[in-house]
């Protein structure tokens, strides 16, 4: 455990040094301080619109730096060639691949922190909101940190045996595909009117593709005439699956990256 503690501990360090991540989440707080200004340009309640664009605001810079913080991670090893001097210690390929993820979603977490707090304090200060309503506005955040763990878990694993550029593409694009499609397979498995060849293909479908849209729990946040049935039990229900596709998606990763030759 020792070694994936330090490897995870020395990732985090690289990656808050890294300024392209920095830039990237400066960009997201300055949006998150203009929002209130831009909650005015619409007709809608200006609490709907400020909580849906902040929320917005911090998925969409949270998942852009899944994306880039992990997709370079194993083959920037590789090229430097620091990971011959990590391996040659006593640590194995499963604990520095493992490691690094941990890593990846420490910084994340810390980042996603910065911009939820700051989210938290600007709806205070502009909608003198109470804490019940702080607290509910604080759910979706969390769950977006589960997203995300989901997807730097797909970069992570794409990054054993693609360029990152490629990763890029392949992480994102099924990012999004998991996020607008799932439901459709989902909807179009259950429907009984579907024909059965078509019902088999959405079931593969939607079993192999991360259900990214489960988390994305907004709505309900934004429109408190919208709820979320049993919700404790769906929250509770959606990190299991979560944490179940990461594990497979890392040990798949561990098995690439264990044959691979560095």
């Amino acid at each position: 455990m020792k070694p994936i503690l330090s490897i995870a501990s020395t990732t985090i360090g690289e990656a808050i040094r890294r300024k392209v991540l920095l830039i990237i989440l400066l960009i997201g707080v300055l949006f998150l301080f203009v929002a209130p200004g831009l909650g005015v340009l619409s007709a809608r309640s200006e609490t709907t619109v400020l909580r849906g664009m902040m929320l917005g605001i911090i998925q969409l810079t949270s998942a852009v730096i899944a994306i880039v913080l992990t997709v370079y991670m194993i083959p920037n090893e590789i090229e430097r060639r620091t990971i011959y001097t990590i391996l040659s210690k006593p640590v194995t390929r499963w604990q520095f691949l493992v490691g690094k993820y941990l890593g990846a979603i420490g910084a994340l977490g810390m980042m996603m922190a910065l911009m939820s707090s700051i989210m938290i304090l600007v709806f205070w200060r502009l909608q003198s909101a109470d804490v019940s309503q702080l607290a509910d506005l604080a759910k979706a955040p969390v769950m977006y940190f589960i997203q995300m763990c989901l997807l730097a878990s797909v970069a992570i694993f794409f990054s054993t045996f693609v360029s990152p550029l490629v990763n890029f593409f392949l992480a994102g694009g099924m990012y999004l595909l998991g996020s607008l499609f799932s439901p459709f397979f989902q909807t179009l498995s259950e429907n009984p009117n579907t024909a059965q060849v078509a019902k088999i293909f959405a079931l593969v479908v939607n079993t192999i593709l991360p259900n990214f849209s489960n988390y994305n729990v907004q709505n309900p946040i934004i429109n408190p005439n919208q709820t979320i049935q049993n919700e404790g039990a769906y929250y509770l229900q959606v990190t299991i699956y979560g944490l179940f596709y990461i594990g497979i998606l890392l040990v798949g990763g561990i098995l690439i990256f264990d044959r691979r030759e560095v």
